[in-house]
């Protein structure tokens, strides 16, 4: 049974401000859950709707199917819920590749990218403060597991780039073609916001633009979803080290 309290702070963890507030977050689904507690993530408290979903290796809370429905955040709740601590991730390492995002708004493409990241082996990513939170619901289910084996942290872009001493490469409609640049096994790669692309003061310290080109006959196609164009540009970077 999951009790009325347990309600409270577990549908209030849907938003951002409570999260920062308890420090916690949930993640839904069987896959999820175990890949966050195999990469070592906290576990507060887990609810299943029978049991031996997890072979009782951890501790959990019978609940029945009406009770997730009330604490779950998704339009069809799976069959588990567990609630997490939040990790403090540091980096400071500059000896690879690590993707920096600028403004991204939607959690379906952060989630996504997190995933591509895991896929092609960038283990950190550095976000904007207005990027949305990692620890959104809706992320962590798209990522699928993956937030496990990603380093995120949000800080201010421009302070960042600015103290890097590796290259900084920005995507850009104008940029160079990424298939005709010599690309390097460590740098920065700066991906915008979904509607602006990256921001005036991020652009001022980018050190090679980069673009991924059209090759429709009519030219009209106004952008890529920047989820999409982070598979491609990060598969590009990485097919140079092979």
């Amino acid at each position: 049974m999951v009790s009325k309290n347990q309600i409270k702070l577990i549908t209030s963890l849907q938003q951002k401000k409570y999260r920062k507030i308890h420090q916690l977050f949930i993640a839904e689904g069987r896959k999820v859950i175990s890949e966050l507690i195999h990469a070592d993530f906290e576990l507060v408290s887990l609810f299943v709707t029978q049991e031996g979903i997890f072979e009782n290796k951890w501790p959990s809370t019978l609940i029945s199917e009406s009770e997730l429905k009330k604490i779950s955040a998704l339009t069809t709740p799976n069959d588990c819920l567990a609630v997490f601590k939040i990790k403090e991730i540091k980096f400071s390492s500059e000896d690879q590749l690590i993707l920096a995002l600028d403004t991204i708004r939607d959690p379906g493409n952060m989630g996504t990218i997190i995933r591509l990241c895991d896929w092609f082996g960038i283990q950190k990513i550095v976000c904007s403060p207005e990027t949305v939170d990692i620890y959104n619901p809706k992320v962590v289910q798209a990522t699928m597991g993956s937030l496990a084996r990603v380093e995120v942290i949000y800080k201010q872009l421009e302070d960042f780039l600015s103290s890097s001493k590796i290259p900084v490469f920005g995507t850009f409609m104008e940029g160079d073609s990424i298939y005709n640049l010599e690309l390097p096994s460590h740098g920065i790669i700066v991906m915008g916001n979904e509607a602006n692309g990256i921001s005036k003061s991020v652009e001022k310290l980018i050190t090679q633009k980069i673009s991924i080109p059209r090759f429709g006959n009519l030219q009209v196609t106004e952008s890529l979803n920047v989820a999409t164009a982070t598979a491609i540009i990060l598969s590009e970077f990485k097919k140079r080290l092979y």
